[in-house]
């Protein structure tokens, strides 16, 4: 079963694939991943994706892809796979698409795990992280024992900057301009399948689990 998991920022999709991963026995491979295990293992591609992340630079298409087929072909992936951040363009998507031809495979599903842009901006938003464990929190969700103290070892909480309003608000923005074109690109391929992300964390994965089953 090949499957890509697609969510705005905050939607679940992280706990989401743990389960997959879990239930169906098929690895989980984010980009940031793959570009870890091809810099470890040194692969040509690999340190070509280093070269331009050591400088700041977005890896290359044509890097990005070859590492994806090299991961794609590992062992692990025989019974399938599940793709997370990746493909991120339409180009991707299709070079994703001659890859699988290639090695006579295809996606099976497109899960797409919807949420509302404004519970995702409470969700995000409402993120606390320990400065010294790194523990994270949330104010309504996960709230520590004691308001604005990690219950691991009493350190502060704190919020990132990245999860402060107007940074969240921008990069949801950023995300669905980039997300909108490849739903409509698997829909008209007939891959999507939309889960409502707005319930309990069980309730998604069985509503993921029957989409699958179906």
């Amino acid at each position: 079963m090949n499957l890509i998991l697609m969510g705005l920022p905050g939607a679940g999709k992280g706990t989401q694939a743990e389960k997959i991963n879990e239930t169906y026995h098929i690895p989980h491979i984010s980009t940031g991943d793959m570009f870890r295990l091809a810099i470890k293992e040194g692969t040509e591609l690999g340190r070509k994706a280093k070269e331009y992340m050591d400088q700041g630079e977005l890896v290359p298409d044509d890097v990005t892809i070859g590492i994806v087929k090299e991961r794609l072909n590992k062992d692990d992936c025989k019974d399938g796979f599940l793709l997370d951040g990746f493909p991120r363009t339409i180009a991707q998507a299709k070079s994703l698409q001659s890859l699988l031809d290639e090695m006579n495979t295809s996606i099976d599903y497109c899960l797409h795990v919807d949420v509302p842009e404004e519970n995702l901006v409470e969700r995000l938003t409402g993120r606390r992280v320990c400065q010294t464990c790194g523990a994270t929190y949330h104010v309504i969700y996960n709230p520590p024992e004691q308001e604005g103290i990690c219950d691991n070892d009493g350190s502060k909480l704190i919020q990132r900057e990245d999860d402060q309003a107007d940074t969240v608000k921008n990069r949801l923005d950023v995300n669905m301009e980039q997300t909108k074109p490849l739903l409509d690109f698997y829909d008209n391929k007939g891959y999507l399948v939309t889960i409502n992300g707005d319930q309990e964390i069980d309730h998604v994965f069985q509503d993921i689990q029957s989409a699958i089953e179906e």
